[in-house]
Parts: structure tokens; C-alpha cells; sequence
């Protein structure tokens, strides 16, 4: 090779290392994450500590424009892009640990939040608030959740070792005796019994809230809405988590305003 080849080939490297450094640097800038609320620059991990509702009050106190719709659209535009950011970083985690989900359940969970996405767009337009800004900024934001609850599913499971250690020592000290039997104890198993029993009232509710919401549009609309919610709920395996997140996240859409809201905001 010439010194001139050689001497290409020196600067096409320093090139390259210079393209690997900028990508690295802003892909370090993006997950680290920051919100402008109009100048006020504050990191995500401050910005995730409050609640949206927190950080809506928060950013129209600093703006001195509390209240309007269009800064309430703005505000929760920049704490999604800080949740975003969050479970973006989740998912990286979980793909570099191998952990994560599958090709095919993550096709499957693309087809969900698309037909929510669907519903969702329906559903305000359904019931007249396609024009209400603050609804939709709250509606584009809350549906965020979704992708969250997906990957978090995957993560690990882990217990501290401290609980490790003390856990295997309570069930050395409570092992039974040999040819003895260990039977559940009655308070645990009304406990358990307890639990069951309200989730499933509270899933019977919302879907009875649900089913209110719809029965009180036209016939034209409910048959829209119950047919886009079936491509929703009816296509796809949902926990018992995610499914009553639906139905709240639902019945928040179809709902006419924030003094008639069923349920608080998801975070």
C-alpha cells in the first residue's frame, strides 16, 4: 500500500471514531433526558418523582400560566417524553440482559397499543371532545402506561440477600417434623380469599362503568366503540393488571370531564 492509500485510510478511521463518539454523546444526552418547560430545564429523574398532575401544577407555576389548556398539553408532552425515556431505557436493559420480551410478543403488544391508539381516537371523536386539548394531552399521556406494564413484566425478579438469608432460615425453623403435615393457616387463606374477592369487585365495576359509558351513546357509536374495544381486549392475553389499566384507561376516554372521572390518574 502507498504512504497516500495509508494516509486514507488514517483519516477515513478518525472519521468514523468521530461519527461513533457523536452518536454515542447523544444517545447518553437522550437518556439521560431533560423537559424545557419554556426555558426551566429540569432532569427527567426529578421530573418522574412527581405525579403528571404534580408536574402539570408545577410547570404553570413556574410559567406563571397555570390553568390554560394549551400549557397543560405542552407540560404533559414533556413529562411523556421523560416516561418515554424511562421505559425506553427499561426495554434496552432487558434486550442487553436477554431477558426481554420475544420478537412475537412484542409484535403482539405493537398490534394492542395500535388498536388502542384506534379506540382511543374513536372514542374522544364519539363523545365530542376530538377538539378538547387538554383531554387529548391527558389521553396521549396516560396511554404511555401500557408500554411500561409490558416491559416490566420481564424484569427479573430479584430478592435482596438479606431477605434471601432470613427467608431460608424461617423455613429451616418452620420446616415440620418428619411424617408430620403442614397445613395452610386460616388466616392466610381468608387473606388471600379477601384479596381475590376485591379484585374481581373492582374489575365488576369498571366493566359495569364501562358498559354505562357505552349504553348511553347512540346505537351507531356504541357499536363502533364495542367493536374497536373488542380488537383491543379480545385479540390479545392480558394480566389481570394490564386488563383493569384498560378498562380504567377506557372509561377515563369515555368519560365527559375531569369533575365526572371515575378514577384517578394512573400516575
Amino acid at each position: 500500500m502507498t504512504f497516500r492509500g495509508q494516509e486514507r485510510l488514517w483519516f477515513l478511521g478518525l472519521f468514523l471514531l468521530g461519527v461513533g463518539w457523536l452518536h454515542d454523546s447523544a444517545y447518553a444526552q437522550a437518556a439521560q433526558g431533560q423537559a424545557d418547560a419554556e426555558g426551566l430545564r429540569i432532569p427527567c429523574s426529578q421530573i418522574l418523582k412527581m405525579s403528571s398532575t404534580q408536574w402539570i401544577a408545577y410547570w404553570g407555576e413556574k410559567t406563571k400560566s397555570d390553568g390554560e389548556p394549551s400549557v397543560i398539553a405542552r407540560a404533559s408532552t414533556a413529562y411523556g417524553k421523560c416516561y418515554d425515556t424511562r421505559t425506553d431505557g427499561l426495554a434496552a436493559s432487558l434486550a442487553r440482559s436477554g431477558k426481554g420480551p420475544s420478537k412475537a410478543a412484542r409484535a403482539d403488544f405493537a398490534q394492542f397499543e395500535a388498536a388502542l391508539r384506534d379506540f382511543m381516537t374513536k372514542a374522544l371523536a364519539d363523545t365530542g371532545q376530538s377538539g378538547d386539548l387538554q383531554k387529548n394531552a391527558y389521553a396521549a399521556l396516560y396511554e404511555k402506561q401500557f408500554r411500561l406494564e409490558f416491559y416490566r413484566a420481564y424484569e427479573p425478579k430479584i430478592t435482596p440477600p438479606s431477605n434471601r438469608r432470613q427467608s431460608a432460615s424461617d423455613a429451616r425453623s418452620s420446616a415440620p417434623e418428619k411424617n408430620t403435615r403442614s397445613e395452610p393457616s386460616e388466616t392466610s387463606s381468608s387473606s388471600a380469599a379477601s384479596s381475590a374477592s376485591t379484585d374481581a369487585d373492582e374489575m365488576t365495576k369498571a366493566k359495569n362503568r364501562f358498559g354505562e359509558l357505552l349504553g348511553a351513546l347512540p346505537d351507531d357509536k356504541l357499536h363502533q366503540l364495542h367493536a374497536a374495544f373488542g380488537e383491543v381486549i379480545g385479540l390479545h392475553t392480558l394480566s389481570d393488571r394490564m386488563r383493569m389499566a384498560l378498562y380504567r384507561y377506557t372509561i377515563f376516554l369515555l368519560e365527559p370531564g375531569p369533575e365526572q372521572n371515575s378514577y384517578p390518574p394512573p400516575f
